[in-house]
């Protein structure tokens, strides 16, 4: 396996920080969730998006690891 293939799961982890990254996107009030305007609930969200994204990259690459392992 090359390394290039290994490492597509990392291209995973730039989601939250293309997500976060233009603030026009998500710099309102409008529309609000118990009282919470967009732009908090907005970056809220991304927490437990990126928490799941990071998790599936660390399995992915655990799986990757002991494949490379055995494979060697």
């Amino acid at each position: 396996m090359s390394a290039s293939a290994s490492r597509w799961p990392y291209l995973l982890l730039v989601i939250p920080f293309l997500g976060t990254l233009y603030d026009p996107l998500y710099n309102r009030v409008q529309p609000t969730i118990l009282g919470f305007p967009f732009f908090y609930w907005y970056q809220l969200a991304w927490v437990p998006v990126s928490v799941l994204l990071m998790g599936i990259v660390y399995r992915l690459r655990r799986g990757a690891d002991s494949t490379d392992e055995a494979g060697s």
